[in-house]
């Protein structure tokens, strides 16, 4: 998922240079260190699955991210100054919405599952920790095994490809630009995708849940005998980040649909 390239893929189409071969491993540990922050925290911090999330609220979430997706500095994740009172809007919402930080928000449509999480203060602290503690166990894992199944030889090609690996040090905060976040107020959006996801991947594994909790008893794949239709999903990810009255705030809006309908 999220566009990985096949382990198994023929030769002529995976990266030939050692640093883009690392660099490559280094993007999908990058992306599943995030869904596994983003959706661990039924597991992890006591958040709950709360569903019936207003259908008004939901639809004004998912509207005021397509337009700060359009509102980016191009090239850029940053939102548009002209565009921040939308962002400081949507990042504040549970105070106006009486709506509670840290639990995942539901709003189900037939074959659609909408899920709004926010964070505020130390709650974005802890999910740097996680997302840096994700990244640097995958990181570590991979280099042990491939140092395992291929330190023994010695052509340079292999050799430049483990040192890169080993030179890898990536501080997640500053690919989420944190810190001009805070020292600058600046608003951020980036995203993620897969046209396909398996539901029970995101939820049995990451979210420690039955699938029938998050995308409803009618959508989730049947307890023996799923398929792989019944368990692909289309799958974006957007997560908004910022200051708002002095309080560093985050607002993650997934988006999922079976892949036999058509995707937003």
């Amino acid at each position: 998922m999220f566009d990985d390239r096949d382990e198994n893929s023929r030769p002529d189409e995976r990266p030939t240079d050692p640093a883009d071969r690392a660099r490559e491993k280094t993007d999908a540990f990058r992306m599943h260190a995030e869904l596994a922050a983003v959706f661990e925290a039924k597991r992890k911090f006591d958040a709950q699955i709360l569903s019936g999330l207003d259908a008004d609220v939901a639809r004004d979430v998912q509207r005021t991210i397509a337009r700060l997706e359009k509102a980016k500095v191009p090239d850029t994740p940053v939102i548009a100054p002209e565009s921040a009172a939308d962002a400081a809007r949507l990042l504040t919402l549970p105070d106006a919405a009486k709506l509670t930080t840290n639990d995942y928000h539901v709003h189900r449509r037939p074959g659609e599952t909408m899920i709004v999480r926010w964070l505020a203060g130390e709650q974005v602290e802890s999910f740097y920790e996680r997302l840096q503690a994700h990244f640097d166990a995958a990181l570590g894992q991979f280099r042990e095994e491939e140092r395992q199944q291929h330190g023994w030889k010695q052509d340079a090609t292999t050799l430049k490809y483990l040192e890169a690996l080993d030179a890898v040090n990536i501080r997640m905060a500053d690919r989420y630009l944190r810190d001009p976040i805070r020292e600058h107020s600046v608003f951020v959006l980036s995203t993620q995708a897969a046209d396909e996801i398996d539901i029970l991947h995101l939820c049995d594994y990451v979210m420690g849940v039955p699938a029938a909790d998050v995308v409803g008893s009618a959508s989730a794949p049947p307890e023996d005998g799923a398929t792989e239709k019944d368990r692909a999903w289309f799958f974006k990810l957007f997560a908004l980040r910022g200051m708002s009255d002095g309080v560093e705030r985050m607002c993650f809006f997934a988006f999922l649909q079976k892949t036999d309908d058509s995707a937003w």
